[in-house]
């Protein structure tokens, strides 16, 4: 029986990697840590800014300390908010499910970025009441694959709808990154995965692989289970 819905952000909602490579690349490009596209798609994709930042500065082999990290954290976070003020779009189909889903099932959304990033686009989009949970990099201390987002997700929505019976295994999680699938299914959550950032082939683990969300309704989501 699914009991909750829970979405990924970047990657499902909306096409904000680009943006946010753009933004790292504004931040580590002039430090000479650049990267190209393809290495952000292959390392970096699905983690949140910290493990991001530390993951570059350990390939460059230059040192990082907590005050250097909140600097370079906070540079990019006001890169990406000029790259959004202009506006973003949705994925085809995903607005009309979130809101077909929002009254009808507990519904959370669990992403590896800020709120800062998040809650601007969520506001643009008209869904930033959708969600009964929102859980961001701000609340747990390990990014995607870890299954601590995930977990704390549940648990949130346990705690909202203490009477139904919600548990990892009632639960779908909606992603598209491998990162995102090994965090959800080490949570213990099934998975829908979308073909919007890997091929089909890389998406392992998922119980179903969709093309897009366009056409996806609630019994469809049943229906993964």
């Amino acid at each position: 029986m699914l009991a909750a819905v829970i979405f990924d952000f970047d990657g499902i909602i909306v096409d904000t990697e680009p943006l946010h490579y753009r933004a790292f690349q504004d931040i580590l490009a002039p430090l000479g840590l650049g990267y190209s596209w393809e290495e952000y798609l292959r390392r970096y994709i699905g983690y949140d800014d910290r493990d991001a930042f530390r993951e570059a500065f350990r390939a460059g082999g230059k040192p990082l300390d907590d005050g250097g990290l909140r600097r370079v954290i906070d540079a990019k976070a006001e890169a990406f908010q000029r790259a959004i003020a202009s506006g973003v779009e949705p994925y085809p189909g995903v607005v009309g499910l979130i809101r077909s889903i929002a009254g009808n099932l507990p519904l959370a959304l669990c992403s590896g970025a800020l709120p800062s990033d998040i809650r601007p686009i969520l506001k643009q989009l008209d869904i930033e009441t959708a969600f009964n949970v929102i859980v961001t990099a701000e609340d747990v201390t390990a990014s995607k694959p870890d299954p601590a987002s995930y977990a704390l997700a549940v648990a949130r929505l346990t705690n909202v709808y203490p009477g139904n019976a919600i548990v990892p295994g009632n639960c779908l999680a909606i992603e598209d990154t491998p990162a995102g699938i090994a965090s959800a299914s080490g949570a213990g959550l099934k998975i829908l995965a979308v073909t919007n950032s890997y091929p089909e082939e890389s998406l392992g683990g998922a119980c179903k692989v969709v093309q897009s969300l366009v056409g996806v309704n609630i019994e469809g989501l049943r229906l993964v289970f």
